[in-house]
């Protein structure tokens, strides 16, 4: 068991590797022309989805990869790749419309799925802070460790729920001219992320690219 300085670090770590506030322009876009219950219900899928992610990866996480053959390299790169295809479609106004479709259909299923992809997984609980969590895990032996790494792992959800809560206040002072223009911009952003995510990945799995 670490010290509460430690789990403290590692909080705050994996705060900033998930980003819930980052994501607040892709959670407007999800959850546009929904009823409030309707968002509510996404939110909590979302952050269940996080929650339950994080706490297989603590748990089980190096042996289920290891089990299948997968190397956190080759997560990154398939992680790093579904992030691309969304930055597309975010760059060049598609995903708005697709979603817009998704949210007019009555099936609520779709409107899950979307909650736990691409939101939940990878742009939350991506290949960073799943990697992250595996090696938090390594730090320290014993119940109590692992205890409080699953209660600092249902914290972050919770967060997640919160941004949910959040984000149609901020979608009525960014107006539809706002929210496209962030957009595109955060199209960009998750661009260059998806990069950094498959070059990561690509160097681990040939190291003499360096």
């Amino acid at each position: 068991m670490l010290d509460f300085t430690e789990y403290t670090k590692i909080f705050i770590s994996l705060f900033a590797i998930l980003d819930p506030i980052g994501i607040i322009p892709v959670i407007i876009l999800f959850t546009s022309g929904m009823t409030a219950p309707k968002r509510a219900k996404v939110g909590r899928v979302a952050s269940l989805a996080v929650c339950a992610i994080l706490l297989v990866a603590l748990f089980m996480g190096q042996p289920l990869l290891a089990f299948f053959g997968i190397s956190i390299s080759s997560f990154r790169v398939a992680g790093g790749i579904l992030l691309m295809l969304m930055a597309f479609k975010m760059l060049n106004g598609h995903l708005y419309t697709s979603l817009a479709t998704d949210n007019n259909s009555a099936e609520s299923e779709a409107s899950s799925i979307h909650a736990i992809v691409p939101l939940s997984i990878p742009l939350l609980a991506g290949p960073g802070s799943i990697s992250a969590v595996i090696l938090e895990a390594h730090k320290a032996h014993g119940i109590e460790h692992y205890l409080i790494m699953s209660l600092e792992i249902m914290l972050l959800s919770v967060t997640v729920w919160l941004t949910f809560l959040i984000a149609p206040w901020v979608a009525q002072r960014l107006g539809k001219i706002g929210i496209d223009v962030f957009t595109r911009l955060m199209g960009l952003v998750l661009a260059a992320i998806s990069v950094e995510f498959i070059a990561g990945g690509v160097r681990g799995l040939f190291p003499t690219l360096g």
